[in-house]
């Protein structure tokens, strides 16, 4: 006779079937620890009650910024704002930041953790393989920190154990470094020129991938450029049974057709988008890997609003990260001295065969990529002006040309340089990352009862957006950090470890 199974257990069956859910705000942005002993040295300002007098507030929303205030801290939360000419409470330590502008920490949404290694690369731009990407688990969350950024994600991880455990001990104050939204392991298809990746062998594989490290607590994931359609969808789906967002920087999938999977975000702005390049094959990369797109996509032509559209009425954002293609500028410039001062030996010696490789360009290639970047830009307007939720993040992968943390300054002065406003940037760099990750009621914009993730510069970004690079204190969770200790704690290190 056949068992009867009761209702309840039915029941119960089922929900144990269907994998839980990620709680985003206890994941990324636990409970603030107290800092370690091998944290103590970057502390400028501990946590308590702080008063930030004569304070100039950009709030992260878009208002404008509001002169000469009080900004109140208790320990991890904002307690409180006011006029300067308010009485400071008793038991608060006053601080007289007069000439100083507060904005919300930085959140990085396209924020490695790692360093892309060639190996003997020449004067050509060749190299040997293959390619190498070494973690830089010591300098890249203080670099992140010292330039304001106090979250992050990784967008795409080559040690996901490295990164998990690393966001524990920031967690545990065991580390100096920002919060971190954890992504998985690169979702890549069956061809690769990093020899650390998986190869994805078919769309369960993608699907048990995906569960794998959502059980190991990664908080996000990233498709790569040679996924296919039934592996990227396999993924979307199962991540979204978790709760967890995906992203993308794509390739042998177009823009449209990973809006119609379901994707959550696309990187990159509209520079990897192939929908138009020529003798594009399906589930197959391009040779022009959407260049050839973005020269032939005009903001205001029909492409370019229909596929604006497409996002916008699925919900994708796009994640602009304009400092990795800035060499492609015509305004570009070698590295400011104390960034290259960062760099390893190593590191340096490519990042200067590189720059001067492109200096030597010739005329005609210059036009070529002058086009393209201003095409980037204006595609990106058109996007935010029509509804769509543009994220910010510098993509600091290799040969120095963008570092942790000041790539994150740098993505959002480019923004300015796009035609936004500085505030209209700043809330890009800021609420609208924290907007993504559902995080908007605890960071990104200044606000009574909001964690205490706060940025304080020397002078007004709000007219001067170059002024977001004058960092005098960094808090996080309240806890104010010394962003020139930390620089000094890696200098010449970052692309060495």
């Amino acid at each position: 006779m056949r068992r009867l199974i009761p209702l309840t257990a039915l029941l119960l069956l089922g929900a144990a079937a269907s994998p839980a859910k990620v709680d985003m705000a206890a994941a990324i942005l636990p409970l603030p620890a107290s800092p370690g002993r091998a944290v103590l040295p970057f502390v400028k300002i501990g946590a308590g009650k702080i008063a930030l007098v004569h304070v100039r507030i950009i709030d992260g929303t878009g208002a404008p910024a509001q002169e000469d205030r009080l900004l109140l801290l208790d320990g991890e939360r904002i307690a409180g704002m006011g006029a300067a000419s308010d009485a400071v409470p008793v038991g608060y330590r006053a601080i007289d930041a007069a000439g100083a502008t507060v904005l919300p920490g930085i959140v990085g949404m396209h924020d490695h953790q790692y360093y892309i290694a060639r190996p003997d690369l020449d004067a050509d731009g060749t190299s040997e393989p293959p390619v190498l990407v070494p973690q830089m688990a010591f300098s890249s969350p203080r670099l992140y920190l010292a330039a304001g950024v106090t979250t992050l994600r990784t967008t795409g991880s080559v040690e996901p154990y490295t990164d998990l455990n690393m966001k524990h001990m920031i967690d545990t104050g065991v580390l100096p470094g920002p919060h971190m939204d954890v992504t998985g392991p690169y979702l890549e298809g069956a061809s690769s020129p990093f020899v650390q990746m998986h190869l994805l062998r078919d769309a369960a594989d993608a699907r048990a991938m995906v569960n794998y490290w959502a059980d190991q607590g990664v908080t996000s994931f990233k498709a790569y450029m040679n996924i296919t359609r039934d592996e990227l969808k396999a993924a979307i789906d199962a991540a979204h049974a978790r709760g967890i967002k995906i992203t993308g920087h794509l390739c042998a999938v177009t823009y449209p057709e990973a809006a119609a999977l379901g994707i959550d975000d696309l990187e990159h702005g509209f520079w990897v988008n192939t929908q138009l390049d020529p003798g594009k094959k399906p589930d197959t990369c391009s040779e022009s890997e959407g260049f050839a797109t973005l020269a032939a996509m005009d903001a205001d032509g029909p492409e370019a609003k229909a596929l604006i559209k497409l996002l916008v009425d699925r919900h994708v954002a796009v994640t602009s990260t304009l400092p990795v293609f800035e060499s492609m500028s015509p305004a570009y410039r070698l590295l400011p001295q104390k960034q290259l001062d960062l760099l390893s030996p190593g590191a340096r010696d490519d990042y200067m065969t590189i720059f001067a490789r492109n200096a030597q360009r010739p005329a005609a290639r210059k036009a070529d990529q002058a086009k393209l970047w201003s095409n980037a830009l204006r595609l990106e307007r058109a996007f935010v002006a029509a509804g769509g939720l543009l994220l910010a993040g510098p993509d600091p992968t290799g040969a120095g040309s963008v570092l942790p943390g000041f790539g994150d300054q740098r993505a959002i002065e480019l923004l300015v340089d796009a035609g936004f406003t500085p505030i209209e940037a700043i809330r890009i760099g800021t609420l609208n990352g924290a907007t993504y990750l559902g995080l908007a009621d605890r960071i990104g914009s200044i606000a009574v009862g909001k964690r205490a993730d706060l940025l304080l510069v020397r002078g007004d970004p709000s007219r001067r957006i170059a002024d977001i690079e004058n960092v005098d204190t960094v808090f996080k969770d309240g806890v104010g950090y010394d962003p020139a200790a930390l620089l000094a704690s890696v200098r010449g290190r970052y692309g060495q470890y």
